[in-house]
């Protein structure tokens, strides 16, 4: 099994005048799962984004390794599954399509198909219906189910229970308990129900 290591030097990210964080040093690894916390506005979305490659740095770097290999960011994307509230979905698509279109540049997970993940997310009953129509719960397990069954190595989850009820928290957490081995994953919350299998901690301070 490949070891993926992702590593923050200095890294600092600012919007005009204002550093959202600043001189951080941090690892990720595969096969452990990692918390990002702070107060509100102390950076969680905006590290996860540009761990992602989709923000840049202002000072520092970011360095992505396969055994020990670094990888060139344009190679990032393919190797990494994203959830989070801000990130949109295709509502033209039904949740069948949805899965089936990301296969097509993303494989799924071993042993699961488009039926048995629409089944453990609870939406069977919804899988031609396009997504237009789900409530706000709905399309967060849509979400779910597209980062946690793309067989990627590594997994960012940004607040990824907002606007799930009791059920689908449950279906969250079994996905976190049996869909992440051997993956680098990191989670952008502070709520115990999320990140409850985190073994590791990064903890941002709100800049003034």
């Amino acid at each position: 099994m490949s070891e993926w290591r992702i590593r923050l030097l200095g890294a600092g990210k600012k919007f005009n005048r204002h550093w959202v964080f600043k001189d951080l040093d941090a690892q990720f690894i595969s096969g452990q799962c990692t918390a990002l916390q702070g107060p509100n506005g102390s950076g969680k979305s905006t590290l996860l984004q540009s761990l992602s490659g989709a923000l840049g740095l202002n000072k520092g770097e970011i360095i992505w390794e396969k055994n020990g290999a670094t990888l060139a960011p344009d190679q990032w994307p393919r190797l990494l599954s994203y959830c989070a509230p801000y990130l949109e979905l295709v509502e033209e698509f039904t949740a069948r399509e949805a899965l089936a279109f990301q296969a097509h540049f993303k494989p799924t997970l071993p042993q699961w198909n488009i039926p048995s993940i629409l089944e453990k997310v609870d939406l069977v009953g919804a899988a031609d219906k396009q997504i237009r129509y789900y409530s706000s719960g709905m399309k967060q397990r849509i979400k779910l189910a597209l980062a946690f069954f793309a067989d990627t190595p590594v997994l960012f989850l940004d607040e990824p229970c907002s606007n799930l009820d009791a059920a689908g928290i449950a279906v969250y957490q079994e996905l976190l308990a049996t869909c992440t081995q051997g993956r680098l994953v990191v989670i952008g919350s502070n709520d115990p129900q999320e990140t409850q299998t985190c073994s590791a901690f990064v903890t941002l301070a709100k800049n003034a």
